[in-house]
């Protein structure tokens, strides 16, 4: 099983110096150190003051802190988790993820999703009803782009129009970095198949409508995950590398509440259901006891 640190945000109980040049450092130097197999930073550029008083929680710029953290480690892979497509121009969006791509050696890999957030969309300048096809559209350009090689792409879509453009300089990783898909819905499963990966968040029916997704229990996820994995051997082959990255249940575990017995079992059972990776939260009361909460997991489970 590999494990995704998902970077502290600021909100109620979090220590604001997690969010410093200092914290941000401290905690991806202590996840590269320990054997974590990645970082992430989620994306919300303009949540509404309602979401972040009902659960909601502050970000810093996506792209901008899986840079800053490209600097300050030389393993750890850097993931967006995950980037809300359907926000972004996606010829700017695949020039800002291909700048991270070179800057970190090719460590890059990129979680999306279509987003929930209405009030962000507006505040975007982004029709919400569009999402679906601004996603499909968005990802299918920027593949062209990462792929071009240096030659002028052509592309007149529905949203988006480009006469010769050309990317350069293009990723370091063949072809653009890895993208899982992010959601839980039967669309999101058959774009995973498209790609390399899912990435769906285990979430009781009640969540699931704050968030506009479908809901994921623990018992659902293996028929899932095999039809996903089942979808992508059809449409990539059997040798494509494909991997099943969950969010939940007890993604605080080191935060504490549940017990090393309990946590083995989920562990466990998302081993036994085919999954690959689990996205974790570290302790977020101060830039010491997320290092210590790290080093403390990866003695027990690494």
């Amino acid at each position: 099983m590999r494990f995704t640190v998902d970077y502290p945000v600021g909100g109620p109980g979090h220590d604001s110096a997690l969010l410093t040049r200092a914290g941000v450092s401290a905690v991806a130097r202590a996840a590269e150190r320990t054997g974590f197999d990645a970082i992430a930073f989620t994306e919300h550029p303009a949540p509404s003051l309602k979401w972040l008083r009902h659960g909601g929680h502050e970000t810093l710029d996506l792209t901008s802190a899986l840079a800053f953290c490209a600097a300050v480690t030389e393993r750890i892979r850097l993931m967006s988790h995950l980037l809300v497509l359907p926000y972004h121009n996606p010829f700017a969006a695949a020039k800002a993820l291909t700048t991270v791509d070179l800057l970190s050696d090719g460590r890059l890999t990129v979680v999306a999703g279509t987003g929930y957030l209405r009030s962000e969309f507006r505040a975007l300048g982004v029709d919400f009803e569009t999402r679906n096809e601004r996603f499909d559209e968005s990802l299918a350009l920027m593949r062209a782009l990462w792929a071009s090689g240096g030659v002028a792409v052509e592309h007149a879509g529905a949203h988006f129009t480009g006469l010769g453009v050309a990317h350069l300089p293009g990723p370091v990783q063949a072809g653009g970095p890895p993208v899982l898909v992010g959601g839980n819905s039967a669309l999101a499963r058959r774009r995973a198949a498209r790609q390399q990966g899912w990435s769906p968040l285990i979430v009781p029916e009640i969540a699931a409508r704050t968030s506009r997704t479908a809901a994921l229990t623990l018992e659902m996820l293996p028929a899932l995950v095999g039809q996903v994995r089942a979808a992508a051997v059809e449409h990539q082959g059997a040798g494509a590398a494909f991997t099943v990255q969950v969010q939940g249940p007890h993604q605080d575990v080191m935060r504490g509440g549940v017990s090393r017995t309990e946590y083995a079992e989920v562990l466990a059972c998302l081993a036994e259901a085919g999954v690959d990776a689990v996205v974790l939260q570290p302790r977020c009361t101060s830039v010491r006891d997320a290092v210590a909460g790290l080093e403390e997991f990866a003695a027990e489970y690494f």
